[in-house]
């Protein structure tokens, strides 16, 4: 009956959060110890996935959210809100390719791939939340890299930046 209880604990702190929760925080809140909560929280986000639940609990980075099954958001749509989110444009998705592959990322060196300038581009990243500085790189100028962020992970539906699909090889020709 205990495990029960850490169970509901669990589901009720990530529901009120309304974000990613570390699972230090969570176990201590709950009373367990890291394994435990993990276990907990492990179990009740099969239980979701099993009962084809509108919601679903993700972990990404030591962190749990809970948020909508995808398979769902049709209703959500259909309820009117204004929950569709404006795409973003070629440039900004580009430029955010090349953060997530090759993170940290200075500006110049996405300039550099991208051939054009990043400012825009960038900016739109960090103002959405998919990209963060990541402080000063340690090479004259000292240029800020750029890397994602768990909301990145969230967005995509990932744990890890492993989960990435892989890059196909470019031949010469291609690649030029």
């Amino acid at each position: 009956m205990i495990e029960d209880r850490y169970a509901g604990a669990a589901e009720a702190i990530l529901f009120a959060s309304g974000e990613a929760v570390d699972i230090e925080d969570i176990a201590a809140a709950i009373g367990a110890d890291k394994r435990t909560a993990r276990n907990i929280l492990n179990g009740l986000a099969q239980r979701y996935l099993m009962e084809n639940r509108g919601i679903k609990i993700i972990e990404f980075d030591g962190a749990y959210q809970m948020c909508t099954s995808p398979d769902y958001y049709e209703f959500i749509e259909a309820l009117g809100k204004n929950v569709k989110k404006k795409p973003l444009s070629q440039a900004v998705t580009e430029t955010l390719a090349i953060i997530a592959y090759r993170q940290p990322v200075t500006k110049t060196e996405i300039e550099n791939i991208r051939g054009i300038n990043a400012d825009h581009a960038v900016n739109k990243l960090v103002e959405t939340g998919l990209v963060n500085e990541l402080g000063r790189a340690d090479t004259p100028g000292r240029p800020v890299p750029f890397g994602t962020t768990p909301e990145f992970l969230r967005v995509f539906g990932i744990s890890a930046l492993k989960e990435l699909p892989g890059l196909p090889e470019l031949t010469p020709e291609e690649g030029a």
